[in-house]
């Protein structure tokens, strides 16, 4: 850990003994005054010495307002300064951090408040109002901290007391609730250890360095933005530039201006970039020389987007795969271009990957079956449901992620699917990203997604959305002629529905089931 080469992925056992707090005091110590964070909004930059104390600081707040370690402490806010401090200072004394969407709704936000009981909820100003709404309405016993999105927290008293408690690897560090898509969000708990064996895994399928430098452009609401764009930076001894807010008009800016060398994203995020027109968004390849690569996660990433943004910017994209449950990162290509599979989330990476069938026999190359999980980086379980913990478990202990797949003979999965997002017609079923990858080929499409829809006849038909490039006008026969060519009559989508946008998750993946809703809605409307 003190020498200057990246992890492996032999190294994740040792980050089963270590916490968040003992990073961070290492770093501290080694590289004082080097910079872990930077943030664009403000021109700010958070050293590594400046994040030990503001995470002292913070534990002697906390304990001033009656919290003690191990209780949950919430955080309601967008990206920058203050959420990074809050996020990793409350796992440093003990707490465990319980971060909200802030795009969730109402309905979930009062859910997942009352759920979690947090002891503390730190809100930005955007989002205070329908904090505190809900807060005199069903918790008016709730202490609510208001903070600056993009300023540092400002924590009055106690800012010299030391910091007597030190967690262990195996303690709550993390309460993250899923979107929900399928019923109530629940409250997946990590571990300062899980979480530690995630970044490790991500450290060491990149080859992360002591000089490599993250643009987090995801939301550290999100697995994704906390595992992979921070605590990966943190594990390996990095830094993070960490805008508020993904904008297509900023993003290469910031790549060149801060000299990162490396991005996550989704691939809506990557769509986005590849669409806009405006010279801010078109750098010159030399501009990005020193990005080492990009990152694809989160969602299926179409193999059209994939090869036109290569092409475009120079820079080599990595698809992976990464779950809430699992901390982020399960499978990635490797780094070389040379060896990606276009359409392949890549290899297992730090953790056990296996192709089960319903009986959870483990199925031979090319065979179709759910994707199965086990590692260090594996939940501790969902928030007060046992339930739930046992039924995501497989009787030998996989963590069962609902994904269809299959494996090739060199170890690379593809997916094909969601188990519960199949389309049955007439007994057949249809992989949704096989119509995906197609409708992703036509010009001028920036988004699209295929759904199952009832029918009379066959059960259930295939819909297609789409979403246009802005000033693009998609003609939909040409597109009815180019998936029946590309897919034959029976797949082919019967209907095709152009669309503003299309309804996502907190990752960044669009959410079928509410498509259909939608869908229905509008067809109920139209009767």
């Amino acid at each position: 850990m003190e020498s200057d080469a990246p992890l492996t992925f032999a190294e994740v056992e040792d980050c089963r003994a270590l916490t968040i707090r003992q990073l961070i005091d290492r770093y501290a110590t080694a590289h004082p005054g080097k910079a872990f964070a930077v943030f664009p909004d403000s021109g700010l930059e958070l050293t590594w010495l400046q994040l030990q104390k503001i995470c002292r600081h913070l534990h002697a707040y906390l304990e001033s307002l009656g919290a003690k370690p191990g209780d949950r402490i919430g955080m309601l806010t967008a990206n920058g300064q203050s959420a990074l401090e809050l996020f990793l200072g409350c796992m440093y004394g003990g707490f465990t951090i319980a971060t909200f969407n802030p795009v969730a709704g109402e309905a979930a936000l009062r859910y997942v408040l009352d759920h979690s009981e947090v002891k503390v909820l730190f809100v930005d100003e955007t989002n205070a109002d329908a904090a505190m709404k809900i807060c005199d309405e069903e918790m008016p016993t709730l202490k609510v901290v208001g903070t600056k999105a993009t300023r540092p927290l400002s924590l009055p008293g106690a800012r010299n007391k030391v910091v007597p408690f030190s967690p262990k690897p195996q303690d709550d560090a993390l309460l993250i609730y899923t979107s929900g898509t399928t019923g109530r969000p629940k409250g997946v708990i990590h571990s300062h250890a899980s979480l530690l064996a995630g970044s490790a895994n991500t450290v060491a399928a990149h080859h992360l360095g002591r000089e490599d430098r993250a643009l987090c452009v995801l939301p550290i609401c999100h697995i994704n933005g906390q595992v992979v764009t921070v605590m990966a930076p943190l594990l390996s001894g990095s830094s993070v530039v960490m805008p508020s807010r993904f904008r297509v008009s900023k993003f290469w800016d910031w790549v060149r201006t801060h000299r990162c060398t490396w991005f996550s994203a989704v691939p809506t995020i990557i769509s986005y970039l590849l669409g806009a027109e405006e010279a801010a968004a078109d750098p010159e390849k030399m501009a990005l020389a020193h990005v080492r690569f990009g990152r694809s996660a989160s969602a299926a990433l179409p193999p059209a987007v994939h090869r036109a943004f290569v092409e475009r910017f120079g820079i080599p994209l990595v698809e992976t795969m990464g779950i809430t449950e699992t901390a982020a990162p399960i499978l990635s290509n490797p780094l070389n271009p040379a060896a990606h599979r276009i359409g392949s989330p890549g290899k297992s990476c730090g953790n056990a990957v296996r192709i089960a069938d319903e009986r959870n026999a483990v199925l031979d190359p090319g065979s179709e079956g759910e994707i199965q999980v086990r590692g260090d980086n594996v939940m501790k379980g969902y928030l007060k449901d046992p339930e739930k913990t046992r039924e995501a478990f497989t009787s030998d202990g996989w963590y069962r992620t609902g994904d269809l797949g299959h494996r090739d003979k060199d170890g690379y999965v593809f997916v094909t699917g969601r188990i519960k997002e199949l389309i049955i017609k007439g007994g057949e079923n249809i992989a949704p990203r096989e119509i995906d990858d197609v409708l992703y080929q036509f010009p001028g499409v920036l988004e699209a997604a295929a759904v199952g829809i009832a029918d009379s006849r066959y059960g259930e038909e295939v819909a297609a959305c789409v979403v246009a490039n802005p000033g693009n006008l998609i003609d939909v026969d040409e597109l009815r002629a180019h998936c029946e060519k590309n897919l034959g009559a029976f797949k082919m989508p019967s209907v095709f529905h152009l669309m503003q946008t299309l309804p996502k998750g907190p990752s960044g993946k669009i959410q079928r089931r509410k498509l259909v809703d939608e869908i229905e809605k509008s067809n109920a409307g139209g009767a």
